[in-house]
């Protein structure tokens, strides 16, 4: 069995950088995150061409309580559980990554 996350090199026309490769395995979710070693270290930007941000759901609302102190417990700024109404009711965590890239968790209650 291989173990995750695992390391590619990059394929096809780039030289340099990897990927590491996250898998779900029981619902095979894959998320690949690049390193591209060409890339100049500007940070991310989402009003730039590209990625805007990245929202997972959690299962229940307080597993968000939970992700907000782990988050705290290793120094990493989050916006704490914000609970809101507009336009629908939910309840997000949101941060960003070492690359300025922001991420959200959120529950909305079915």
């Amino acid at each position: 069995m291989t173990r995750l996350p695992v390391v590619f090199p990059h394929h096809g026309g780039e030289k340099g950088g990897y990927a590491v490769v996250l898998m779900e395995p029981r619902s095979g979710i894959v998320l690949g995150l690049h390193h591209h070693d060409t890339n100049p270290g500007q940070p991310f930007d989402e009003r730039r061409t590209g990625l805007d941000h990245m929202s997972f759901s959690v299962a229940g609302r307080a597993d968000l309580d939970a992700w907000a102190g782990w988050l705290d417990s290793l120094g990493v700024e989050n916006s704490g559980v914000v609970d809101t109404g507009d336009p629908l009711p939910y309840s997000v965590v949101v941060f960003r990554d070492p690359d300025n890239i922001q991420l959200e968790l959120f529950y909305m209650a079915g």
